[in-house]
């Protein structure tokens, strides 16, 4: 658990993500669900979900797996971009909240920057939102600096509190200028997707010989050490999907009573160096 930027709430480093959780049977949506209660059981109480995915059966699964422990879970979810006018953030919200079974979530983030309304008229109705008790904490996705500038005077009575990007080994551009700034105004960074997208080392790769070696000699899995490195600053929290209990339990040794050393970490950073700056934001 770490201080969640200015919120100063206790927020797991390591959660749930459930973007393409959903199975296509019901087997397939209950080992998704018990996979969910496990993380939860475990200590990872921070959830992420959006009405995006699997076009609201995402956050219905989540709800099943809250059965009982809303109180003790992190609960966040997001607007579609395309939803985002005053009036489609509140309505997208409430229907989200119908899916979830809750009266209120505690981070509801917009999925990723508008081309359809402005950044004025959906953080004003995020402050809405704040204040009927839907939400407890505004926070953006997929957000460059510049946006979160724009985010953060669009807003007149409440703050961000977490911009949500893409953070795996082959892609920690975000370490150039979006990390220290996040840092510098107490705005918490969530990282998804912290095993890529098909680009994971392969075990005979460079990559994934140095990760063996660190997993070793820590007696840990590749995937942890990755979880670890992923999480070392004091701003950072990785939400991994996780739709089976085995892999919820893998994940959440990736913290805990363990570190790498700094000769781990600057193996890591020598191995997978961080590209040069680019202001173009990369999502999935």
């Amino acid at each position: 658990m770490r201080k969640f930027g200015w919120t100063g709430l206790d927020v797991p480093v390591i959660g749930i993500g459930t973007w393409m959780i959903e199975g296509r049977t019901k087997d397939a949506d209950k080992r998704a669900i018990d996979a969910m209660r496990l993380g939860i059981d475990l200590g990872m109480t921070h959830i992420d979900t959006a009405e995006m995915y699997g076009h609201g059966r995402a956050e219905e699964l989540v709800a099943e797996a809250l059965n009982g422990h809303r109180e003790s879970v992190f609960l966040a979810s997001k607007v579609l971009p395309t939803n985002a006018s005053y009036d489609g953030t509140l309505e997208a919200c409430k229907r989200s909240l119908k899916r979830l079974k809750t009266d209120f979530i505690d981070l509801y983030l917009l999925h990723w920057p508008s081309s359809h309304y402005t950044i004025e008229e959906t953080m004003r109705a995020m402050e809405k939102l704040v204040d009927e008790g839907m939400i407890k904490f505004i926070g953006v996705s997929n957000f460059s600096v510049e946006q979160l500038r724009e985010a953060q005077q669009a807003l007149k009575k409440y703050r961000l509190a977490c911009n949500q990007v893409l953070y795996h080994l082959a892609y920690r551009g975000i370490e150039h200028d979006l990390l220290p700034y996040c840092t510098e105004n107490k705005i918490a960074i969530v990282g998804y997707s912290p095993f890529g997208h098909g680009n994971f080392p392969p075990p005979q790769s460079r990559g994934g010989k140095v990760l063996d070696e660190i997993s070793k000699k820590h007696s840990r899995t590749v995937r942890q050490v990755v979880l670890n490195f992923l999480t070392g600053d004091s701003n950072l929290y990785t939400i991994p999907k996780a739709s089976n209990p085995d892999h919820i339990r893998e994940n959440s040794g990736g913290s805990g009573n363990w570190q790498l050393t700094e000769e781990d970490i600057a193996k890591i950073k020598k191995t997978f160096p961080l590209p040069p700056p680019d202001r173009r934001l990369e999502m999935i």
